[in-house]
């Protein structure tokens, strides 16, 4: 089995669903894991966690990401984006000047209403069953981070921009709202995700090339090991005494670590360089694990 995480660059008409299954019989292995839903028609970055890194799902999610979109002005549809059904049409009087500033002004913490086309759930049921069931609800609006927003073009009535931002927050809710701040509505025709944290759209690869790489048994070369996410931390490394501690998950005296002093969070090894998990400090000169991937 292959353990660690590999950068996809997900391909229209393709759900999160659709790569998670083609990989299994790719790799041939069952247990993969995807990062975070992409629409069908969105393209673009999307880590995919195999084997042990599975456990990382949740957490790769929650990281901030990039992405590239064309917003459509001066049209409002029920799914927010092109491919749906239109509810009203406008004329655009907004100038390229005003379009901009308005998109600039977008930087920093929002309350977004999530569109009825989600996987959002409410009372238990997720908004785009109740949507495909004609049902339209009041949302609650929940607060999002634009940490970081561009025009890269502007040719009205199409705008190019980047947005960098925290995790829940709609794509096609944000091109709805600009358009309704310029006063002619808009949604989302394009969308590609450029970067998610550390993996980034320059290196991310089709499934075809990864079937490709499998078949020349070459796969691992491409595989991000599980100790990458947390690079960031100090390593510590047991001697023998601690490795039977270590693989029953038991917290570790750090006398039977590579250092006597630790501070707050480490990535634990075993004596053959084998990375056990993540381990804290408590009183007592004792690590105790946080999460493992043994």
């Amino acid at each position: 089995m292959i353990h660690g995480i590999l950068n996809i660059r997900k391909e229209k008409q393709f759900t999160s669903h659709d790569v998670v299954a083609k990989l299994r019989g790719i790799l041939r292995q069952k247990k993969i894991g995807h990062t975070g839903t992409l629409d069908p028609d969105a393209t673009g970055v999307l880590p995919v966690c195999l084997g042990k890194a599975t456990k990382l799902c949740s957490m790769i999610d929650g990281w901030e990401k990039t992405y590239e979109a064309v917003l459509l002005l001066g049209v409002e549809t029920d799914t927010e984006d092109t491919g749906g059904k239109i509810l009203t049409k406008k004329e655009v009087s907004v100038s390229p000047e005003e379009a901009e500033r308005i998109i600039l002004g977008f930087q920093g913490e929002y309350l977004q209403v999530p569109p009825m086309y989600s996987a959002k759930k409410v009372h238990g049921k997720k908004l785009y069953e109740l949507a495909r069931e004609g049902i339209t609800i009041e949302r609650e609006p929940c607060p999002v981070t634009i940490k970081d927003i561009s025009v890269k073009e502007i040719c009205l009535p199409r705008v190019r921009f980047l947005v960098t931002c925290s995790k829940g927050t709609y794509i096609r809710s944000l091109c709805r709202d600009i358009g309704r701040a310029c006063g002619c509505g808009g949604c989302m025709e394009e969308l590609v995700r450029t970067r998610v944290e550390m993996f980034s759209i320059e290196e991310a690869l089709t499934l075809g090339e990864i079937e490709k790489l499998r078949d020349e048994d070459r796969i691992l070369q491409v595989v991000v090991p599980v100790d990458r996410m947390f690079e960031d931390l100090p390593s510590v490394t047991v001697n023998e005494e601690g490795e039977k501690r270590l693989y029953n998950g038991n917290p570790l005296p750090l006398s039977v670590c590579s250092t006597d002093h630790v501070e707050g969070e480490v990535r634990i090894y075993d004596r053959k360089g084998q990375f056990i998990g993540i381990y804290s400090e408590k009183p007592g000169k004792i690590l105790k694990p946080l999460r493992l991937f043994l």
